[in-house]
């Protein structure tokens, strides 16, 4: 692909993201956050990352200094992976985790370009079972993820630096509308 190719892609990917859908997701994270539930966002790699980015936007601030939301990333502590990982499988690196703090109050975001990181999914699963509300943030088709979550987030291409581009333009927007809704402007 080249560059030009890349840039008209990434637009057009953009372009495809839906504000109105956006809006409700945040909408859904505000009620939750003033429920005394929290964020609670993993992915693996890039998606690493992005999970990462999304709690330090609100942990930190987005645009407006604001007081620090309840948010935590199951990727950064590299104990409980490793040891996740070597006792049990790394399937189930991030689903112990959920399965010990998650509640019916919060707000859990797996993200997976393909949509078929089978240790997302399997967290997805599990805090389905504890009734919290679920997001996946996918690209491509979807792939099995799309199933599991209560809500996808399809990114409109095959090309993994653009999905996650589009992952990170979307969560600044989640974001961004989070702040208005909670009355921070």
């Amino acid at each position: 692909m080249d560059m030009k190719a890349y840039i008209r892609e990434g637009i057009d990917a953009r372009e495809k993201i839906d504000a109105e859908e956006i809006s409700a997701i945040a909408k859904s994270l505000a009620d939750s956050i003033r429920h005394g539930g929290k964020l609670i966002a993993f992915g693996n790699g890039g998606s690493a990352a992005d999970a990462q980015h999304f709690v330090a936007e609100l942990s930190g601030h987005f645009l407006i200094e604001r007081r620090p939301l309840p948010a935590i990333a199951l990727t950064t502590n590299t104990s409980a992976i490793t040891a996740i990982g070597n006792d049990y499988s790394y399937e189930e690196i991030f689903s112990r985790q959920v399965s010990g703090i998650v509640t019916e109050k919060d707000f859990v975001v797996g993200i997976s370009t393909s949509g078929n990181s089978l240790n997302v999914i399997r967290a997805i699963d599990v805090a389905n079972e504890r009734h919290a509300y679920t997001l996946a943030l996918t690209g491509k088709d979807g792939g099995k993820l799309k199933n599991s979550a209560k809500k996808t987030i399809r990114v409109a291409s095959s090309f993994t630096p653009i999905i996650q581009e589009v992952h990170i333009a979307i969560i600044h927007m989640v974001c961004m509308a989070l702040d208005e809704f909670l009355g921070y402007q």
